[in-house]
Parts: structure tokens; sequence; C-alpha cells
């Protein structure tokens, strides 16, 4: 979805003529109203009706369908934001078409990879029902965002090994972002589970979930 049509006709476009069914809205109210069935969205951040972060978390809250945030910002601070709102990856303008494309294919293997996931995975008194996207800790449900959710079921997959941050940026980033997202996101996990311990830091390596 783009509310800038020079960006939005030239996107679509291109992707047409890669082979992709597309459907392009012009508003963030368009969008959360359709594409329930879509298998990815592309969402420009400068709606022309909403904020462009808070329908990136409708959309996340209200189906699982990845989600590439666009902006015009070249930014940490726009990145984190985006990401934080449910985003799995955000792209600047301008941005090249094959780049646009690996990064859609990336985000596709990594939603697929998720779905070949055990349905309930348990770790003691932590249980991911991976279909539904729910993380239960202690007997209480923790809303997490879509990679809050992917980041604790890869360490979870992983008790007791250490996971190096260049593999988490690799499987849940495409490895395009800084080590900084991988800690902010792990602090934030900890924070919504009450629990530091669950989540070990291995100094100048990456994370562990503590294997019980």
């Amino acid at each position: 979805m783009e509310s800038q049509e020079e960006y939005r006709g030239a996107l679509k476009e291109e992707l047409v003529r890669c082979g992709q069914n597309v459907q392009a809205v012009a508003s963030g109210r368009e969008a959360l109203d359709g594409g329930t069935d879509s298998d990815l969205v592309l969402l420009g951040l400068e709606l022309s009706d909403l904020d462009g972060l808070e329908v990136c978390r409708v959309l996340r809250a209200t189906r699982d369908t990845p989600v590439i945030a666009i902006g015009s910002h070249v930014s940490e601070l726009d990145t984190v934001l985006a990401l934080q709102a449910g985003a799995d990856d955000y792209v600047a303008r301008p941005y090249g078409f094959r780049e646009l494309m690996a990064r859609m294919e990336a985000v596709m293997r990594r939603a697929h990879a998720c779905e070949r996931t055990p349905e309930i995975l348990e770790r003691g008194p932590l249980s991911i029902n991976v279909p539904k996207r729910e993380v239960v800790f202690k007997g209480c449900v923790i809303k997490m965002t879509r990679k809050e959710f992917d980041l604790l079921l890869l360490l979870a997959m992983n008790p007791g090994t250490v996971v190096s941050r260049e593999k988490i940026l690799s499987q849940i980033w495409g490895g395009s972002w800084s080590r900084r997202t991988v800690d902010t996101h792990v602090s934030s996990i900890r924070s919504k589970l009450g629990d530091r311990e669950w989540i070990v830091s291995i100094r100048g390596v990456g994370f562990m979930m503590a294997k019980i």
C-alpha cells in the first residue's frame, strides 16, 4: 500500500512484470479493510489517512501476514520503530528494486521456516503456540511483536545452545540490521517475561535460552 501515486504505480508495474499478483491500495483504511489473503504486505509508512506505524500494529494484531515497511528516512530510529510496530523488515527510499525483491524473498523464507516448526513448543513454564503465535509464560499470556515472537521461538528451539547475533540477524532479519536491533528485542522480551534469567547473554557472542 502506498499513498504516493508515483511510487505505487511504478512498484506495482515492476512486481507484475516479475509475475506477482498485486493488489495496490492508496490508504491505510483500504489496507485494513482488505488483503486478508495476501502472502506479503508492502507498507508505505507515509499514508494519507492513518499513521503508518499504527496501521502496521493493527495488521500485526489481526493477521499473520509478513510486512515490509517502506519509509523515507535512513536512520536507526525509523528502523527500530518499524520493527517494534511489528514489521518484518524496513526499506528506505530510494531503494533498488532487486534489493526489495531479495528482501521479500528472505521474509517469505523465514515465514515458511516457521511453518515447519512444532505446533506447540514447551520449555518448562514457557509454552509457545506456533500457529496462533501465542506465548504463555507461568500461566500468563504474553503479547509480543512478530519479531519478538520469532526471536523467542528461535532461542526456544535451541535451549542451552548459544545462538550468535549473526545467526539471529540472518534468520530473523535477513542479516541487514545492526547488532543493537537484536539487543533491543532481547531486552523487550525479558521485560515482558518479567524474568531476565530465561535469556542469557553470552558476551561477544550472542544469546542462549536457559535449558530446563
